[in-house]
């Protein structure tokens, strides 16, 4: 096997998350219901886009959170995703490539706008989502270079894209390339909702294509329709060489053959945001696997990433991520 270009490479919904503070009287004005996120057209995202204020414009979406975080922690990283040729598309790709990230996915010069999340801020600290999903749904098997894939030594997958047929096809195609190439497969579930559309297709693929799975509590249980997390732990046991589960202010577990670890969560004084929790978990969890820690180290690594991002406003980590493994003695 040649070495590895990257140590992760991700493919998942390419999302510019536009995030700005505004008063309540703003969400009334404009009709958006407060603290949850609720799916727009392009005419509304276009409309709520022009009358935000100042704003802060960085590349999202599930995958690409990770992936960011993977090279924050010093890791080799890359993103397929699919934009637009427009100025949100560039966005994107000048955001992710900035943080060290191999973005190289050719935008769509026609079709729907480039997905935005219009993240909006109240005083209170909740945040207001509308998003668009735009052309990063129309990611496709074309979109998928087996060279890139080929390179990486661990291809990360984002459950949200399995919602698509054709984004499907392309989720195949690469873990048919990574598998071909002696890679690793690895696939978060995203959300209980994508299970419960995609539950037998993901047993499925868990079980034949997947090497590394990451699922919270609400996922796991989705997954195999159980009532308690010992009963899913005991369920995806041997479907995938590693299943790292998460379980919000209790830790994680990780199982993997006969091996089981629990691992506390890294305590935080406030809590203040949760988005990218999970996200940032797999960035650690990755970054200590393609590195040479042990499993536990590996969750560690995981938990000190998910408790600085839920610090703060946003999905992206705001200290060093390389910086702060170092001074819990963990690279």
């Amino acid at each position: 096997m040649t070495s590895a270009k990257y140590n992760v490479l991700g493919i998942g919904n390419a999302i510019v998350d536009v995030l700005s503070r505004v008063e309540d009287s703003f969400l009334s004005q404009h009709d958006i219901a407060k603290g949850i996120m609720q799916l727009i057209d392009e005419d509304r995202a276009d409309a709520l886009y022009a009358a935000m204020g100042p704003a802060v414009e960085i590349s999202g979406g599930s995958g690409a959170n990770t992936i960011a975080g993977v090279a924050g922690f010093g890791g080799t990283a890359a993103y397929i995703g699919k934009v637009r040729d427009d100025q949100l598309g560039e966005v994107f790709a000048h955001d992710i490539c900035a943080t060290g990230v191999s973005f190289n996915t050719p935008p769509a010069d026609d079709g729907p706008a480039t997905a935005r999340c219009l993240v909006l801020v109240t005083p209170d600290g909740q945040r207001s989502m509308s998003t668009y999903l735009g052309a990063c749904v129309h990611l496709s098997s074309r979109d998928i270079e087996p060279g890139e894939i080929a390179a990486a030594e661990i291809t990360y997958m984002e459950g949200y894209l399995w919602d698509p047929p054709e984004a499907k096809q392309a989720f195949l195609k690469a873990a048919a390339i990574a598998r071909g190439a002696g890679r690793q497969v690895s696939l978060s579930l995203s959300d209980p909702f994508c299970v419960d559309r995609h539950r037998d297709s993901f047993a499925e693929l868990i079980e034949n294509e997947v090497d590394i799975l990451f699922a919270n509590e609400d996922e796991i249980k989705s997954l195999y329709q159980v009532s308690g997390f010992d009963d899913a732990l005991q369920a995806v046991r041997g479907k995938c060489h590693i299943a790292a589960l998460t379980r919000s202010a209790a830790g994680s577990v990780i199982v993997s053959g006969d091996e089981v670890h629990v691992v506390e969560a890294v305590r935080v004084d406030k809590v203040v945001d949760t988005t990218g929790a999970g996200d940032l978990y797999a960035s650690g969890f990755l970054y200590g696997l393609t590195h040479g820690s042990d499993l536990a180290a590996c969750a560690r690594l995981g938990s000190l990433a998910a408790a600085e991002v839920i610090s703060h406003i946003g999905a992206r980590s705001e200290a060093n991520l390389r910086n702060l493994a170092q001074s819990a003695d963990l690279v």
